[in-house]
């Protein structure tokens, strides 16, 4: 096996499937399918999940929302999220904890880094919400952040693209995909990969970051057997 604990980042938007918002229980089923299959494998499983498909702070500006304000009701959204995500993955026989950067008792723990590893070497599917608990910080830095405290050995994020590209595979035809790329191409390259803040913290704690397409049957199990799946950054 590749890895041995893993960070998986789910973009909030993924759970819509075909929606214009909110979540498609058959997107959060197929999720939840495929990390039972890396569960069985015997990897210790976190997760992040984003809160776009419901709010997004950085779009409160425009709607006359303090930033601050929006940023905070955006990290509420990804406890709904990981409140769905937790629900289904229990549906899958798993065990899970749900961990947040914001107390809220009734619905979740605390975040507290040893009780998560302690949680993840129990076997147990760690699912973190509402961010770090602070506004400025997108879900992206927490993955980032949460991966480093539990030490994880990569951050993997879910997108709905198959990897990096030199340019917007969506919008440019010649675009091409990197296998492999190194933090520093990144930069160079101007790249958009994460925000840079999680993007910085993982270069300099030498975490990998593998961007691959979640949405296709069977990547994620792959990749964490040792395929080449999506782009690798290291």
């Amino acid at each position: 096996m590749k890895y041995n604990r893993i960070l998986l980042k789910l973009s909030g938007e993924a759970l819509m499937g075909n929606k214009q918002y909110g979540i498609d229980s058959s997107r959060l089923e197929q999720y939840a399918l495929e990390i039972k299959k890396v569960k069985e494998l015997g990897l210790e499983v976190a997760i992040v999940i984003g809160g776009g498909n419901i709010f997004r702070g950085v779009q409160a500006e425009s709607s006359g929302i303090d930033r601050v304000q929006g940023d905070y009701m955006g990290m509420l959204a990804t406890v709904i999220n990981a409140m769905a995500l937790q629900s289904a993955l229990e549906k899958q026989g798993l065990y899970t904890r749900l961990m947040s950067g914001i107390k809220m008792e009734q619905v979740c723990e605390p975040f507290i880094r040893r009780r998560a590893v302690r949680h993840l070497e129990k076997g147990r599917i760690v699912i973190f919400g509402a961010g770090i608990g602070n506004p400025y910080f997108t879900t992206d830095s927490t993955a980032s952040l949460r991966a480093i405290e539990i030490e994880a050995d990569v951050v993997l994020k879910g997108t709905r693209v198959d990897g990096v590209y030199s340019a917007d595979p969506e919008k440019d035809p010649n675009a091409t995909r990197y296998s492999t790329i190194t933090f520093d191409e990144v930069y160079q390259k101007g790249l958009n990969v994460m925000d840079m803040t999680a993007f910085t913290l993982c270069q300099e704690n030498n975490l990998p970051i593998v961007v691959f397409d979640m949405n296709k049957p069977g990547n994620l199990v792959k990749l964490v057997e040792g395929e080449e799946v999506g782009t690798l950054i290291a």
